[in-house]
């Protein structure tokens, strides 16, 4: 069920009128009455959601409740990533004196909620949630672990929805044009099938191959690569999708997101197995928790581990600060190392310290 899941998850990367049938099965999981998705990008907001969601979440855009509402300011400014509920948040009392709750969700018998936000690099800035009847209750953590197992495939795959602006393109040239990103596609043999001009910007992180095939000049990140194509059809949460693609003084240049080619998606990109999207990162800072995720696939506890080290905190300080062995900190930190394609403690402080937010993506 897991697997069938995610591959229709993919499939809406391309094909976005299937949205609304996936965050049906999402509330269901969480015994929800439907779900919703948002992007927003240069103050363009486009959103979808489950069919018996549509109306109520038109007036809600339309009718001006959504600037006055506070729930995505509070999943953007979570430490830690991850999906919410309202307890969250807010207290029982705070959350009856709310006047979105009070005037708007309650009065159209919704209520209760569990939401996440991401932030790319690229200024896109996505909010999943599924919205349960009031009189049921707030969502209980076990389903919001359900949705986190599934928050990397619903980011990546949102990712590239929101770069196409939630229309589904009519062609694989035009798809991966409006992706305003460098991108491919490849055959399940890692022959590019197609790819878009931004891509021949791109001579000093890639290199044209023999017989249509291209390498990242990063050697880590090609590993990362071969091994995340050739386990693209286990849908395995151990298979790294996002990783970083490095320059030649070490610093975390682009990142690299393979998005799987599921279903109906063929029908657009005709012959491939996956897409490949190159995501730029900016000037130097310590990154926010969120980013760090989103850009290489960190579980919470790992990002925790990772943002620490980007402070400057040791593994002791690490553990301190949150309540865990020295042992599990050291298991964090292995993981992190091999996701972010780096062989050293010292490597992943220097990595980190490169990626932050774009500056003017940030203001939007």
């Amino acid at each position: 069920m897991k697997t069938d899941l995610i591959d229709r998850i993919y499939e809406c990367s391309v094909v976005p009128e299937l949205w609304p049938a996936v965050l049906d099965e999402l509330a269901e999981l969480t015994d929800a009455r439907g779900g919703l998705l948002f992007s927003a990008r240069d103050r363009v907001l486009k959103w979808t959601a489950s069919a018996n969601l549509n109306e109520i979440f038109r007036s809600y855009v339309e009718d001006g409740w959504f600037p006055r509402c506070t729930r995505r300011v509070c999943l953007f400014g979570q430490s830690q990533p991850g999906f919410f509920a309202e307890h969250d948040f807010w207290t029982s009392d705070q959350i009856d004196n709310n006047p979105i709750y009070r005037d708007f969700f309650r009065p159209h018998g919704l209520g209760w909620s569990a939401g996440t936000g991401l932030q790319m690099p690229t200024g896109d800035r996505i909010v999943f949630s599924v919205e349960r009847e009031h009189r049921r209750g707030p969502i209980e953590k076990d389903r919001i672990d359900r949705l986190n197992e599934l928050r990397p495939h619903l980011a990546r795959s949102a990712f590239v929805t929101a770069r196409l602006g939630l229309q589904r393109a009519k062609g694989a040239n035009e798809a991966l044009t409006s992706m305003g990103l460098p991108a491919l596609l490849l055959d399940e043999g890692g022959t590019v099938v197609e790819a878009n001009s931004l891509i021949e910007n791109l001579g000093d992180h890639l290199q044209w191959r023999a017989r249509s095939r291209v390498s990242l000049t990063d050697s880590r990140a090609n590993e990362l690569l071969s091994a995340a194509l050739a386990a693209l059809d286990t849908n395995s949460e151990f298979t790294v999708r996002s990783f970083p693609l490095r320059d030649g003084d070490d610093r975390a240049a682009m990142v690299v997101h393979l998005i799987p080619i599921r279903r109906s998606a063929h029908d657009i990109f005709a012959g491939s197995y996956a897409l490949l999207v190159l995501t730029p990162v900016a000037a130097p800072a310590a990154p926010p928790i969120e980013l760090m995720r989103s850009l290489f696939d960190l579980t919470a506890s790992e990002a925790r581990v990772a943002r620490g080290l980007a402070a400057g905190e040791t593994l002791e300080e690490i553990a301190a600060n949150g309540g865990v062995a020295m042992s599990t900190v050291r298991s964090q930190l292995r993981q992190v190392l091999e996701k972010t394609g780096c062989s050293r403690q010292a490597e992943v402080v220097s990595l980190l310290a490169s990626v932050t937010l774009d500056r003017s993506a940030a203001k939007h």
